[in-house]
């Protein structure tokens, strides 16, 4: 019955992914004549690319958009040259609760800096964070958060800047967790990353998050490499020190990529209108409206937090993570609304 049922799923496969069975089937029994209950595990795998996903519409929304665009018979095919993914960081490919996380970073930094300046004791909003008041630091707005990042993230150079983010994603603690926050990424995204990559689409992240506080990282965790990371910056300059030439981090803000200059950062970066964007927040609707909106097939998924008990749950009303638009608006623009509690079974890797 086992060989019966095995032979079953290998019929209902597409040619390339029979074979793919197949063979790695007959590899394995040549190794050894009774391992027959290997092959089902092995055809439940490649048959499901996405199991941190739900079976339902999501799961398949997505699957059906990509088998499509990736066949070349298709009416709606896409070049591979033009297999454009972009991703969201915070909220999208990992938590963003209580804080952005680059947010813990910043006031680690503040902390540490503090005895070499020692007017921020009296000056906000530092002098509110070394006093443990968050909620009256980031009463300061925009202003006041600018300013701290400038003051812990600029006056080094990359290099400099780059072993501070690596010591601290090595070391640092989620407060409520206590996990890596590199563990707090979401496992579904992770799978889906690799799912559009074996079909030849270029992933992209494009955050509001600092473009040089991603890419020391992200490689490793998210399989993205460096330039193809796209955020916020601060301006720099080259320096040579001694025969040595080197990138300065300045003190003044250069580009904030987030809402409508997510699509700019797009296109400074990238050069190409994507045909698949994630996000989660209306942090993320301009890019999502720019991918959704061009010709052909396009494909916007928005991962919306309703899951209290495995991660948290918020939109509306949230200071972090604010989704409004994105709701009202999914329905106009074909946007796949992902339900954390429904749509996964899993949230973090770490998870059983």
């Amino acid at each position: 019955m086992k060989q019966k049922s095995c032979i079953h799923r290998l019929n209902s496969l597409n040619s390339t992914a029979r074979f793919s069975c197949i063979l790695i089937i007959l590899v394995l029994m040549s190794c050894n004549t009774t391992t027959k209950e290997v092959a089902p595990s092995i055809v439940t795998a490649i048959t499901d690319p996405l199991p941190s996903w739900n079976e339902g519409d999501v799961k398949n929304s997505i699957t059906s958009f990509v088998e499509k665009v990736t066949d070349s018979t298709s009416g709606e095919f896409i070049p591979v040259n033009d297999r454009i993914a972009t991703f969201d960081n915070d909220g999208t490919l990992w938590s963003e609760q209580p804080l952005y996380f680059q947010f813990f970073f910043v006031l680690e930094r503040i902390k540490t800096l503090a005895p070499q300046h020692p007017e921020w004791k009296t000056k906000e909003p530092f002098k509110s964070v070394l006093a443990g008041d968050l909620k009256k630091a980031l009463a300061s707005g925009e202003k006041g958060i600018a300013t701290m990042l400038i003051a812990t993230h600029a006056g080094m150079t990359d290099e400099e800047f780059d072993n501070l983010v690596k010591a601290w994603v090595k070391n640092g603690k989620h407060p409520k967790t206590n996990k890596g926050f590199t563990e707090m990424v979401y496992q579904p995204m992770l799978e889906l990353l690799e799912y559009l990559r074996a079909h030849e689409f270029k992933t992209y992240i494009v955050s509001g998050g600092g473009i040089d506080f991603m890419r020391p990282w992200a490689e490793e965790v998210y399989g993205i490499p460096a330039q193809q990371v796209v955020g916020s910056s601060l301006k720099v300059k080259y320096e040579a020190k001694g025969d040595t030439g080197v990138i300065v981090r300045l003190p003044e803000v250069d580009f904030i990529d987030d809402k409508a200059g997510k699509p700019v950062g797009i296109h400074r970066h990238i050069g190409k209108r994507p045909v698949f964007a994630a996000g989660n927040s209306d942090g993320d609707y301009e890019m999502l409206q720019y991918t959704t909106t061009g010709d052909g097939a396009r494909f916007g998924i928005i991962v919306h937090h309703t899951d209290s008990v495995r991660e948290w749950a918020y939109d509306r009303k949230s200071p972090i993570g604010n989704l409004e638009k994105g709701i009202d608006d999914a329905g106009k623009y074909g946007w796949v609304l992902v339900d954390m509690k429904r749509d996964w079974n899993k949230i973090y890797p770490y998870e059983k």
